[in-house]
């Protein structure tokens, strides 16, 4: 979802079940393990990832106005091999981390294609993107990136019109190269370095700017592992069918993404509105408001129907000098059962 400054937040849109074959024994039969060896490729993580970019780009087709819609996707080196980026749909674009070793060639020269013969695919080695990276004689580029509300130096290097075998002869990229990033464990402390990163793009003419700011938001991603696993217990329903096994997990995520977008329709990422802080937070306000928070907002919300509270702002900051409790005038069993509903 589109953010200001720098702040964004993705949202989760599926969730597969790709559990890994069971291996068999040592002494089973040579066709359980003829099964089994065949079942396994086809759970590869990267099979599932593949298969699920070109449902993606068939349900973007169906859309109103989708059909020229350009899909960008970023991921990881677990990615960034040949079983995805050789099945990329049309109007699609790539983007994922590579190996620093990685062979790369040159597009090859049509001056030296032969009428005869087999057809030149991959043209002259072109160096490695350690070498790129390594290489003085290349210069550094700047730029300035906005990500959680600040702005961040950064310095690349561009190589435009590569080829990778991994990808395929009908594949041309283009390669970055960023520098590490500097960082500080704590305000005056030892300056400290990242590990450079090298990112490849199906799109050799795509600008630099948006494969960057592209990869950085892929980061996201890992944020809602942390918050599905952490806040709503992803993968701990205590199940046991094989239904609920498989549609659990994708159940919780799919509230996960409503609660994000609901969020983002009715706060767009202020916090007008919600619960205030507590006294101990008060200072501590970060870019976009926090998965914890609108949890804690939902909560009050569906809580406060039935408290027949309409509103939760406004605390009194005084005490009352009334001592004796007030008495409920509504079931409060009801109440709690309906919260928890």
């Amino acid at each position: 979802m589109p953010g200001h400054n720098g702040v964004y937040r993705l949202a989760p849109i599926a969730f597969v079940h790709a559990p890994t074959p069971i291996k068999p024994k040592l002494k089973d039969s040579d066709d359980a393990w003829t099964q089994y060896r065949t079942a396994a490729r086809k759970a590869r993580i990267s099979v599932c990832g593949a298969q699920q970019m070109i449902q993606l780009r068939e349900s973007l087709d169906q859309d109103p106005g989708g059909l020229p819609r350009m899909l960008l996707l970023a991921f990881d080196g677990g990615y960034t091999n040949s079983t995805v980026l050789k099945k990329i749909p049309p109007r699609t674009v790539c983007i994922g981390r590579i190996r620093k070793d990685a062979k790369l060639c040159f597009v090859p020269d049509p001056t030296l294609r032969k009428d005869k013969g087999r057809i030149l695919r991959y043209g002259a080695q072109a160096p490695s993107p350690e070498q790129l990276r390594t290489d003085d004689s290349q210069s550094w580029q700047t730029m300035t990136f906005a990500h959680s509300g600040g702005s961040h130096p950064l310095r690349f290097k561009r190589l435009q019109q590569v080829m990778w075998r991994t990808a395929g002869a009908h594949q041309i990229l283009q390669l970055i190269v960023i520098a590490p990033l500097a960082y500080r464990l704590r305000k005056g402390s030892k300056l400290l370095y990242r590990q450079p990163a090298f990112l490849i793009c199906t799109d050799p003419a795509m600008p630099v700017a948006e494969i960057i700011e592209a990869y950085f938001q892929r980061w996201d991603i890992e944020v809602n592992f942390r918050d599905e696993k952490t806040l709503l217990g992803v993968g701990q329903a205590q199940v046991r069918s094989e239904a609920s096994v498989e549609t659990t997990p994708a159940f919780a995520v799919a509230a996960y993404a409503m609660l994000l977008v609901s969020a983002e329709r009715a706060f767009a990422n202020c916090s007008d509105g919600l619960l205030p802080q507590p006294k101990w937070a008060a200072g501590s306000k970060g870019p976009r408001i926090s998965t914890q928070q609108l949890i804690h907002q939902l909560r009050a919300e569906v809580w406060g129907r039935g408290l027949g509270v309409e509103r939760f702002s406004g605390f009194a900051s005084n005490l009352s000098l009334q001592t004796k409790p007030e008495k409920f005038n509504f079931n409060l069993a009801s109440a709690v059962c309906y919260a928890n509903g």
